[in-house]
């Protein structure tokens, strides 16, 4: 590939969550933040997804971490004082989980209006997140908040797809994972610049990455496979020069309703995890750069 070309390739930054590393290694003895941050950093992760508290800040500034933010906001009242937190962070995008399961879209559209405005304002780039027990917790809910924004702003709304929601909903088997999921708004996804990452299967949203014995575990191979690599390829098509996706490997720990008891080290899985996305990823860049 040449000089040119290697500058102008789009990039991907792979986050680690927060929440992967709650309770690690245990209740008793979990990390600091500045463990935590210091841990992610040598695991070759490029940034943090957290909410906007001071010690995960000074930690992602001390470790050279970009922090992702993240926040609930259920009203347009809440919009100001919850995103003014993440001033002086350094963060830049900020994932947004907006309302609840039965908030009206009408509603809903005005409420993620104000936290787009308003965090544009700020220099952040919020972005509505697909997520169970909000608004946008159906593939239909999801649409409809985005049809909606269109009809009533004229302007496209700035969407994080967790695909893992939609991929429970729907029920779907790994041999129609993006077939699928891709009638979800794939223009937006293009566009997107904030995406989370969580193996699953039609029937969980989260799976384990290895069998805990070093090997890769089998659903996990079939969400790289069915999901991963034409997610990315789709990302990719069209890119403009120094476009750049961030990504977080979204493994939710144990007693957390996404990681199950018999599930392996879930912070040695999301590790795992990270290296396998960025494989994907450079094998898709490098036949795009040969091609």
């Amino acid at each position: 590939m040449s000089e040119n070309k290697q500058k102008d390739a789009p990039e991907l930054k792979l986050c680690a969550a927060e929440w992967t590393l709650m309770r690690h290694p245990s209740a008793e003895k979990e990390w600091s933040m500045d463990r935590k941050l210091k841990e992610v950093k040598e695991a070759g992760f490029d940034g943090f997804s957290a909410g906007p508290s001071s010690d995960v800040a000074q930690a992602c500034y001390k470790w050279g971490m970009e922090l992702v933010g993240m926040v609930d906001i259920g009203s347009s009242q809440e919009v100001g004082a919850k995103l003014d937190r993440f001033k002086g962070t350094g963060a830049v995008h900020v994932n947004v989980q907006l309302c609840d399961h039965d908030t009206p879209t009408g509603t809903a559209v005005s409420i993620a209006r104000a936290a787009l405005q308003y965090g544009e304002s700020l220099g952040l780039k919020p972005a509505i997140e697909w997520h169970r027990d909000t608004c946008t917790e159906t593939p239909e809910k999801g649409l409809a908040l985005i049809d909606e924004y269109h009809l009533r702003y004229g302007e496209t709304l700035r969407v994080n797809f967790d695909y893992s929601h939609p991929g429970v909903v729907k029920h779907l088997s790994p041999d129609n994972f993006w077939e699928r999921l891709s009638e979800y708004r794939v223009d937006l996804f293009k566009q997107s610049q904030l995406v989370h990452f969580r193996p699953f299967t039609g029937s969980h949203c989260q799976t384990p990455v290895t069998d805990g014995r070093g090997k890769l575990d089998l659903d996990f191979i079939a969400w790289r496979d069915s999901f991963l690599r034409p997610a990315l390829a789709t990302w990719l098509e069209g890119t403009q020069p120094d476009q750049t996706l961030w990504a977080v490997v979204e493994l939710g720990p144990k007693k957390s309703g996404y990681a199950l008891n018999c599930f392996p080290n879930v912070w040695d899985d999301a590790i795992v995890a990270k290296n396998e996305i960025q494989s994907v990823w450079n094998e898709l860049v490098e036949a795009e750069g040969n091609s």
